[in-house]
């Protein structure tokens, strides 16, 4: 008895519908990439190479601490403005934080560097019952003022004094 001995056929893989699922998956991944933006523009100044750390010197910042007093029905009262020299409080006129904010600019201006408000900082101590407003209209007086239709930098560092540190 002949026993037929063909050869097997070659198996071929049919490779198009591989490189059709490949392409597909190249495209939804292209097209749901979303490139994530910045999470914050960080103001960060890197020193200069110089010698050895025990050579640097370091001034602590220049420290105004701004006092809002509140009145009845939490009201501004007063602005009080220490900068460990002298003591000004400006009256409950409605031009109390124009007062301030002259205040702030002839500190700067006397001086004589206009960089000088990178190394101020302004803390200010908030009466409770004082209104969130009035506190925003004296962070906006510190900060800068428009004058031209420009706006002029004053304090860029500003916080806040913690009361739970004082008991």
């Amino acid at each position: 008895m002949k026993l037929d001995t063909e050869e097997p056929e070659e198996i071929q893989l049919n490779m198009t519908a591989m490189i059709d699922i490949v392409f597909q998956l190249l495209i939804f991944f292209i097209m749901t990439f979303k490139v994530v933006a910045q999470e914050g523009d960080f103001n960060i100044k890197m020193p200069m190479a110089s010698g050895p750390a025990t050579d640097i010197e370091t001034e602590p910042p220049e420290l105004i601490r701004v006092l809002l007093r509140s009145g009845p029905e939490g009201i501004i009262n007063s602005i009080q403005v220490d900068d460990e020299i002298e003591t000004l409080t400006f009256g409950p006129d409605p031009e109390l934080y124009l007062d301030l904010t002259d205040y702030i600019e002839q500190k700067l201006a006397g001086e004589g560097d206009p960089e000088s408000g990178y190394d101020t900082e302004v803390e200010f101590d908030i009466d409770y019952g004082l209104k969130y407003r009035y506190t925003v209209q004296a962070i906006e007086a510190v900060s800068g003022k428009v004058s031209g239709g420009k706006v002029k930098k004053l304090i860029e560092k500003i916080k806040f004094k913690n009361k739970a540190d004082e008991q």
